[in-house]
C-alpha cells in the first residue's frame, strides 16, 4: 500500500518544475467549487442561459468574481497542465507508463469539459463553435451523421445541445477528480521521477514538510496571480464577440476557440480534407499515448543530450507559433508559417527518440 502522503520518500532533487501537480489539484478544486455556485443561479436553456450568465454577473452577490475566477481559472489548469507535460517529456517521465497514460486520459477529459463549458453562456461563439466542432464528427465513415444527431439531440444545435452539455460538464470534473485520485496513487507507487534520473531509494526526503512547503509557496504565487486577473483584466482570456447572444441567423467573421486550443485548431484548419482534418485533430493529442513505448535510452532525461535539447525547445516555440497563428487568417505568409509549423509538430515525435540514440551513439564511440 501506498505510504500517506506526510511519509512518502521523495527524491532530494526536485526543482519548482515539479510544482505544477500540486497546482493542477488546486485549479481543479477552485474550478469544481466555483462551477457549484455558478451551477445553483444557470438554467441550461436557450432562452435563459445567455440572460442568465449575465444574472450572475450584475446581480448575484460577488457572483462576477465567482464567474471570473471560474473563466479565467481555465485557462491557468491549461497553462498548468502544458508545463505539466512540458516537463513530462524533457526529463523522461513518461518512462512511468501507467502515470503517464492516466495522465494522458485526463487531459482528454479536461478538453471535453472545457469545450463543453465554453458552450453554456450561449453567446456567438459558443453557439458557432459548437456548432463547427461537433460538424466534424460527420468525417466518421458511416456513422458520423447518426452520432452527430445523437450529440446535437436533434437535426441542428439547440435547447437538448445546451442541456447535454450542461450534463457532461457538471459531472466530468467529478470523474476527473477520480482520475486524479488513480494518477497519484500510481505515482506514489512508482515514486517521482527527478532531474537526474536517480532512484528514489537511493536518496529520498520525506514529502512533509519540505515539499508540502514548497508546493505552499507556489500555491499562493498562482492563486495571487489568477486573483490579479480576476480583479484587475477580468476579460483578458475571453473572446469579445462572445459577450453577444447566440444568434442561429448572423455567423460571426472570425469562429476560434479559447487560446489553449488554438494549437490544434491551426493544425485542423490547414488540411483540406475534412476526414484527414479530424484525424490530424486527434493525432496532435492521442500521440502523447504513445510515447511512454519509445525504446528505452540509457539516460533519463534530455539536460544531458544537446541534440534532443535542441529539438525540444524547438518544439516548445513551434507550439507557441501554432498557438498564435490559429488567432490569424488563413493568408499569406500565415498560411505557409502554419503548414510548416504543422509539419514539424508530428515530426518531433519521430525524431525526438532518434535522438537519443544518435547522441548516445556519439558520445560511448568517444
Amino acid at each position: 500500500m501506498s505510504p500517506v502522503l506526510y511519509d512518502l520518500p521523495a527524491p532530494v532533487n526536485l526543482t519548482i518544475i515539479w510544482n505544477f501537480g500540486s497546482l493542477l489539484g488546486v485549479c481543479l478544486v477552485v474550478q469544481i467549487l466555483t462551477g457549484l455556485l455558478i451551477a445553483v443561479h444557470y438554467t441550461p436553456h436557450v432562452e435563459q442561459a445567455f440572460s442568465r450568465v449575465v444574472h450572475i454577473m450584475r446581480d448575484v452577490e460577488i457572483g462576477w468574481l465567482i464567474r471570473s475566477f471560474h473563466a479565467n481559472g481555465a485557462s491557468f489548469f491549461f497553462l498548468c497542465i502544458y508545463i505539466h507535460i512540458g516537463r513530462g517529456i524533457f526529463y523522461h517521465s513518461f518512462s512511468i507508463k501507467h502515470t503517464w497514460i492516466v495522465g494522458c486520459t485526463i487531459l482528454i477529459l479536461l478538453i471535453a469539459i472545457a469545450f463543453t463549458g465554453y458552450v453554456l453562456p450561449w453567446g456567438q461563439i459558443s453557439f458557432w463553435g459548437a456548432t463547427v466542432i461537433t460538424n466534424l464528427f460527420r468525417a466518421i465513415p458511416y456513422i458520423g451523421s447518426e452520432l452527430v444527431e445523437w450529440i446535437w439531440g436533434g437535426f441542428c444545435v439547440g435547447d437538448a445541445t445546451l442541456k447535454r452539455f450542461f450534463v457532461f460538464h457538471f459531472l466530468g470534473p467529478f470523474i476527473l477528480f477520480v482520475l486524479v485520485g488513480v494518477h497519484i496513487m500510481f505515482l506514489h507507487d512508482t515514486g517521482s521521477g527527478n532531474p537526474l534520473g536517480v532512484e528514489r531509494e537511493i536518496e529520498a526526503i520525506p514529502f512533509h514538510s519540505y515539499y508540502l512547503l514548497k508546493d505552499l509557496v507556489g500555491i499562493v504565487v498562482m492563486v495571487g496571480a489568477l486573483a490579479f486577473v480576476c480583479l484587475v483584466v477580468p476579460d483578458i482570456f475571453l473572446d469579445p464577440v462572445n459577450f453577444m447572444p447566440a444568434d442561429p441567423i448572423r455567423t460571426p467573421l472570425h469562429i476560434q476557440p479559447e487560446w489553449y486550443f488554438l494549437f490544434a485548431y491551426c493544425i485542423l484548419r490547414r488540411i483540406p480534407n475534412k476526414l484527414g482534418g479530424v484525424i490530424a485533430l486527434g493525432l496532435s493529442v492521442v500521440v502523447l499515448y504513445f510515447i511512454p513505448f519509445y525504446p528505452k535510452p540509457l539516460s533519463r532525461g534530455i539536460q544531458f543530450n544537446p541534440v534532443a535539447q535542441f529539438l525540444f525547445w524547438v518544439f516548445i516555440g513551434n507550439f507557441v507559433v501554432l498557438t498564435f497563428i490559429g488567432r490569424c487568417p488563413i493568408e499569406p505568409p500565415f498560411e505557409f508559417i502554419g503548414l510548416c509549423c504543422r509539419g514539424f509538430y508530428f515530426l518531433f515525435y519521430l525524431l525526438y527518440p532518434l535522438s537519443w540514440f544518435l547522441w548516445e551513439k556519439v558520445l560511448y564511440s568517444l
